[in-house]
């Protein structure tokens, strides 16, 4: 084969790390697919601006059409961002016959199935590894190391900004505002976090990854999503004095055919091996049927950890190529949306209670949960400084999510409840 010819969508932090990688390993890639790979034109926003790497001016272009319409390209990468053009672009490129390696996750969970379906009519690759968890390998692992087995469920520390707040609050028991702003001087946070510490980007990730792991067409829509904003360092005391630590965890699990899937803060077991991953790293736990359970583990975001996976799917377009298999692999999903009512979703659940100091209040609260079938795992009951309250903290058995719901309403119309603090979900039972 003649060299690979490249177009590049944007050259922010990942399409430099790209550039380098590709120009640094030429011979390593060499050795893998045959042939040269060569970065033919990129697309910025302007040019003569300072880069993090140095590249030629005349393979530089602010006209997308440049790229998705040059005979001579052979794949688009595209690490640019955004979702709506940036679709027209991608289909523009797969009728064109270009294949399409992207990182792009909100583009993905939103536009993945059209997009998909778009480049295996037009017998084109679509390979989106970075879109999930950056270095993390974890849809290669899905579609191909797991491809004989049947997983059931899947839970993952997938946005790095978050983890690296609740952890520095979890350490050094600090405000979510204050650790908040050092993620953003640091560079983990963005100017405007909320896709982030609302859980959207999160449940994007998930999104993708469901439907990938059950074999069903997921929707963003289907994913309820809630955020670290409302965290208070006392959630995070309580929750280690009864053994856990907090995370925001996207969970899909799968029962009898039917799935849920959600992104929330989650008390996990201190002794659980998604608790022990701090800052900026993400995680994913999978249990299969058939191998049990795995994880996987990295650095989730950054510029060579990304472009190391965008790579790799580069790698694996040319090597289609090569046998002529390209748009051919791409398996539609096998069964049809099957979601769980708030009946049929099952946990655990962290309560946290301000009530009147008064005799029977506690009976009361007893009776609400005993009237929906739920019981109580652990209890702590403290006075509340400088007011006539008691602060109660419970940790339930397992609780449909209906009867939790159901039960929340009713605590809020008891007249000794002053407030419903905090309510979290909890995985598994902690030792203390």
């Amino acid at each position: 084969m003649d060299a690979i010819s490249i177009g590049l969508l944007g050259l922010g932090t990942v399409g430099s790390g790209v550039i380098t990688i590709i120009e640094n390993h030429q011979d390593k890639l060499m050795h893998q697919v045959g042939c040269p790979i060569r970065v033919k034109k990129v697309l910025v926003k302007e040019l003569g601006k300072d880069r993090a790497v140095k590249i030629n001016e005349a393979h530089m272009t602010t006209n997308i059409e440049d790229i998705i319409n040059d005979p001579d390209i052979d794949v688009v990468i595209e690490v640019m961002g955004g979702v709506d053009k940036t679709k027209e672009y991608l289909l523009q490129a797969i009728k064109n016959k270009k294949h399409i390696v992207t990182a792009n996750k909100d583009l993905m969970a939103l536009y993945g199935s059209e997009l998909l379906t778009a480049a295996k009519e037009n017998g084109c690759d679509l390979f989106y590894e970075a879109s999930v968890a950056g270095g993390i390998p974890i849809i290669r692992s899905l579609v191909d190391g797991l491809a004989s087995d049947r997983i059931t469920k899947m839970m993952g520390i997938v946005n790095g900004t978050t983890n690296f707040i609740l952890t520095k609050m979890t350490q050094e028991g600090l405000p979510y505002d204050s650790v908040l702003k050092e993620a953003q001087d640091l560079g983990y946070a963005e100017a405007n976090p909320a896709s982030d510490v609302e859980g959207l980007d999160a449940a994007r990730k998930m999104t993708i990854l469901a439907t990938l792991g059950f074999s069903m067409k997921i929707d963003l829509d289907d994913v309820k999503a809630t955020g670290i904003t409302t965290i208070t360092e006392e959630d995070l005391h309580y929750a280690k004095q009864l053994g856990y630590t907090m995370k925001l965890l996207g969970i899909a699990q799968r029962n009898d055919g039917k799935v849920e899937v959600s992104v929330q803060p989650t008390l996990l077991p201190q002794s659980h091996p998604l608790a022990s991953v701090h800052n900026e790293f993400n995680a994913v736990y999978v249990y299969g049927e058939a191998v049990g359970e795995t994880m996987f583990y990295g650095p989730g975001a950054g510029s060579l950890p990304t472009a190391t996976s965008i790579v790799s799917d580069l790698v694996a377009v040319v090597k289609n190529m090569r046998l002529g298999v390209n748009g051919s692999l791409a398996v539609a999903p096998q069964h049809e949306k099957n979601l769980k009512g708030s009946e049929e979703i099952y946990s655990k659940y962290f309560l946290r209670l301000h009530v009147k100091d008064e005799v029977g209040v506690f009976a009361e609260i007893t009776s609400v949960f005993s009237k929906h079938g739920v019981s109580f795992e652990k209890i702590l009951q403290l006075p509340v400084k400088e007011e006539d309250l008691a602060e109660i903290v419970l940790v339930t058995h397992l609780a449909s999510l209906k009867n939790y719901e159901d039960i929340l309403m009713e605590l809020r119309d008891l007249k000794a409840m002053k407030e419903i603090k905090s309510s979290y979900k909890v995985e598994g039972s902690a030792g203390a």
